[in-house]
């Protein structure tokens, strides 16, 4: 579809391009290994949100808090400070011109659509009045900026191993990876899954796990979380030629249903009612679960791959969920999605720095 131009006050954040000095400075700490973007913490910073729900009129209603209603705007307003460096200010413009006639994807389940929107939003922003093009054909999504031929794509794929329907049920087959023939010819990828080896109940599309001639009706979470990486990893070790794709790990994205989980929490029940991030130093004490098995099988891996090291910057922010403020309401809680504009947007930012240090 066209675009339509919209008059509006441009963020001062805008008004900013990334001087080349910027993006030099950065990519020599980062080679000399003095920039671990991932240790820092959260920053009031008035120039932030990089963009407004009314400047990205696609966001999803699931994620578009502000809109829903939202009545505060702190949680908008900080930036993530890594320790030992300053991260490039995100440049949609320069994104653009390094992507031009490339693909980008998102494979993974609802946390993926959630980054997939953000960097949407971040792009067109950056170019208001240029056209660009929506489409979806069943679980796949596509952004596409006329001008400059960049396609950034949602696979909805919310375990990465596949599930079988059988007469007796559905299966979910550990050692099979659901291998989409659209992941092929993508310059980048970036895969996540986690949040949904979790549910159970009416929530679980499986009835049934399966590993070689082995079937039951359940396993450890965890243990079936590993095997399917596990089967993933391989999947990209024999499939991917690094010349042609980067390969990224979206981290696992931590939800914030259960409040007795950190200190000074003001409801002690869930993110309803939250709107500031956790700034105590030293908080979370310990790597989430699903975290550590990511990395245990991201080490066994032999093709270069990056993580988005996004777990703990993330737990701080109880503050950024839409709560009741998403697709569900009053009558919903939302504590595992992110409002747009919001966390993805910083999620986005570290991507980008990642891919102009490469």
């Amino acid at each position: 579809m066209a675009n339509i131009a919209v008059a509006l006050l441009v963020l001062p954040l805008l008004q900013v391009a990334i001087g080349e000095h910027n993006i030099q400075d950065y990519t020599r700490s980062f080679e000399k290994k003095e920039c671990d973007m991932y240790h820092g913490k959260w920053v009031y910073d008035n120039s932030y949100p990089l963009y407004g729900s009314s400047q990205c009129n696609f966001i999803g209603k699931e994620f578009a808090c502000q809109r829903n209603g939202r009545p505060d705007r702190l949680y908008l307003k900080y930036r993530w400070q890594p320790s030992a460096c300053n991260l490039p200010r995100f440049d949609g413009l320069d994104f653009l011109k390094r992507f031009r006639n490339k693909q980008i994807m998102f494979v993974g389940d609802s946390l993926s659509l959630n980054q997939w929107q953000s960097l949407t939003c971040m792009l067109h922003t950056a170019t208001p009045h240029s056209e660009y093009k929506l489409q979806r054909i069943g679980g796949l999504s596509t952004f596409t900026t006329t001008e400059y031929n960049v396609s950034v794509k949602f696979m909805w794929n919310a375990f990465l191993v596949d599930i079988v329907h059988k007469r007796y049920g559905r299966v979910l087959t550990l050692d099979k990876v659901d291998a989409e023939k659209e992941w092929d010819g993508i310059d980048v990828l970036i895969f996540n899954t986690w949040h949904w080896w979790q549910h159970t109940g009416r929530k679980q599309p499986w009835d049934f796990i399966q590993e070689g001639k082995h079937m039951q009706k359940d396993m450890d979470r965890l243990v079936a979380y590993e095997k399917g990486l596990m089967t993933w990893a391989r999947w990209v070790d024999t499939n991917v030629d690094p010349e042609k794709t980067k390969v990224f790990f979206q981290g696992v994205s931590p939800d914030h249903s259960n409040g007795s989980y950190w200190p000074g929490n003001n409801n002690g029940k869930d993110c309803k009612g939250e709107t500031k991030p956790m700034l105590a130093p030293g908080y979370p004490n310990r790597q989430h679960p699903g975290e550590l098995v990511l990395k245990k099988v991201l080490h066994t891996m032999t093709k270069p791959l990056h993580l988005l090291n996004v777990t703990r910057l993330s737990q701080q922010r109880k503050d950024a969920h839409p709560s009741v403020y998403g697709l569900g309401g009053h009558r919903g809680m939302d504590c595992s999605h992110w409002c747009l504009a919001g966390l993805p947007d910083t999620w986005n930012q570290l991507l980008y720095a990642e891919l102009i240090s490469k």
